[in-house]
């Protein structure tokens, strides 16, 4: 028999989170703004050691989403890369998509409707409605999953506060 319960089944979960009154994220607010800055005091220009320590990327990542059209890095007349602000900027935004889960090849296909200009906004405009009702069906499951977790914790006379 099958002893982690009703969290044996993926099927049980996802309807378990559906029935999970999680409360609802707060609308866009200054904190969350903050998450797709770059941190105060940035160079204009990164060498790539820089932009990694700057981003908590590796270079290894960094190259990779050059080389798969991500980003685009500049480079100096040594031939080494080089990160503006805007290259930067969009590393950050890349790194919250994959945070939450959303595949190179759907940030790929975003990044490809942004070059075709303002005419593709509709498309993109569904792509991040779709990823959001994705991440909060995540957040649901995650938060019935910490449910279950907090119990057992109580069952065993352990604490679940901060």
């Amino acid at each position: 028999m099958n002893t982690t319960g009703v969290l044996s089944s993926s099927d049980r979960l996802h309807a378990l989170a559906e029935h999970y009154d999680a409360p609802e994220p707060s609308p866009m607010d200054h904190e969350l703004l903050q998450l797709l800055e770059l941190p105060a005091g940035l160079p204009d220009v990164l060498t790539i050691a820089e932009a990694a320590a700057a981003t908590g990327l590796t270079a290894h990542t960094l190259r990779y989403y050059e080389r798969v059209g991500l980003i685009v890095a500049g480079r100096d007349e040594a031939g080494y890369r080089q990160y503006d602000r805007q290259a930067l900027a969009r590393v950050v935004f890349i790194t919250r998509l994959r945070l939450s889960d959303m595949p190179i090849s759907t940030i790929s296909h975003y990044m490809d409707l942004v070059l075709q200009g303002d005419s593709t906004a509709p498309q993109r405009l569904a792509l991040m409605q779709e990823h959001r009702a994705t991440i909060q069906r995540r957040l649901r499951e995650l938060q019935a999953a910490l449910a279950v977790t907090d119990y057992k914790i109580a069952t065993y006379g352990g604490d679940c506060t901060p």
